[in-house]
């Protein structure tokens, strides 16, 4: 697998993750935070910056493209599957 691909797939699993959390932030099951969605948009922008610092700590900046190849392949892939999966979980569940 190239680099490329390897980014792009650290970046779609992330989102994953991101999604999720979001959710449970945004949703209001932890009672402290109540339903707070600016809470969730914050905690999805911060892995996304981490995924980013740790796909170029393993892979070399010269090698990842530089801030367009991170773009690409790394922030346009999360952002899809971040939003897609957290509009998926909150239009599922039941009130």
């Amino acid at each position: 697998m190239d680099v490329d691909a390897k980014i792009t797939a650290i970046h779609s699993l992330a989102g994953f993750i991101a999604a999720i959390i979001s959710f449970i932030v945004s949703g209001g099951s932890i009672p402290i935070l109540g339903e707070n969605q600016a809470l969730g948009t914050f905690i999805g922008l911060i892995i996304l910056l981490l995924t980013g610092n740790i796909a170029e700590r393993i892979f070399e900046k010269e090698e990842v493209g530089g801030f367009k190849g991170w773009l690409s392949n790394g922030v346009l892939p999360f952002i899809f599957v971040w939003f897609m999966v957290w509009a998926i979980l909150l239009t599922t569940t039941t009130i």
